[in-house]
């Protein structure tokens, strides 16, 4: 079985996901779910895609090109970047653009959508 076989089902597990389930998220197939598991079937890139936003992983992790399965990095170490990071938990956001102050009500119709995204991830 190749690595990608094996890392597609590892996670479908971990995520508690039956292989309806997974070929329902990304309009698929149970029985194109069990041939890739299996390794009967090499899914496409675009299907690799599908599959790792379904389980919240990268294509280069199922296809064993990092160990990393998380989408974004979450390290701590400096890459040189002096951008301010911004925390978009923090509901109390200071915005601005180029220098100019915006206004409240739009800075409430940026918070209310950032609130709208982050429940929609679950």
């Amino acid at each position: 079985m190749t690595i990608t076989a094996e890392r597609i089902k590892k996670l479908r597990k971990q995520k508690q996901l039956t292989q309806q389930k997974l070929a329902d998220n990304i309009n698929s197939s149970r029985v194109t779910i069990s041939q890739i598991e299996v390794d009967i079937r090499n899914p496409s890139y675009a299907m690799l895609s599908l599959i790792a936003d379904a389980l919240d992983t990268t294509v280069d992790y199922l296809q064993g090109k990092t160990d990393n399965a998380l989408k974004t990095s979450h390290s701590g170490s400096d890459d040189g970047d002096d951008k301010k990071r911004v925390d978009l938990n923090d509901d109390e956001l200071i915005m601005s653009f180029e220098g100019k102050e915006l206004s409240e009500d739009y800075k409430q119709a940026i918070i209310a959508m950032l609130k709208t995204m982050r429940e929609g991830k679950q």
